[in-house]
């Protein structure tokens, strides 16, 4: 039977292996958090714009497709029932920012109709979206 001799090392635990797996399991939830992004419009190709500003997340997101298709918060509606949903989602007495999410290639009277329509509700400022080129 051996004893602890005086030049024999002491026994230590290595917990660089167990750094390095928290290490990867943090860097696997900070990218999966990332993908957690909130879509509340319908897929369109945006125009860009060199002066575009990030802007909070916006309550109602009005979305014009190529085809002509209008959608609020990813809800098909026709084009002339888009002031009535939209005033049903603005609470009121309180300014609301709506966003135009419409394909480069959508029909501009479209655009303007649905901004004539927006531009009637109380509180309800326009903002369009875009993407930087």
């Amino acid at each position: 039977m051996r004893l602890n001799e005086e030049n024999e090392a002491p026994a230590q635990i290595n917990i660089v292996p167990m750094i390095d797996v928290i290490f990867a399991i943090l860097v696997y939830f900070i990218v999966s958090t990332l993908s957690l992004t909130r879509l509340e419009s319908l897929p369109v190709n945006l125009p860009g714009a060199s002066t575009a500003q990030v802007q909070d997340a916006p309550p109602v997101t009005v979305s014009l497709t190529r085809e002509g298709t209008v959608a609020i918060n990813q809800k098909t509606v026709p084009v002339g029932e888009v002031q009535n949903q939209v005033r049903a989602l603005v609470p009121t007495g309180q300014n609301t920012v709506v966003v135009i999410n419409a394909d480069r290639e959508a029909n501009y009277g479209q655009v303007v109709a649905i901004m004539d329509q927006l531009r009637q509700i109380p509180g309800v400022r326009i903002a369009v979206a875009t993407k930087r080129p």
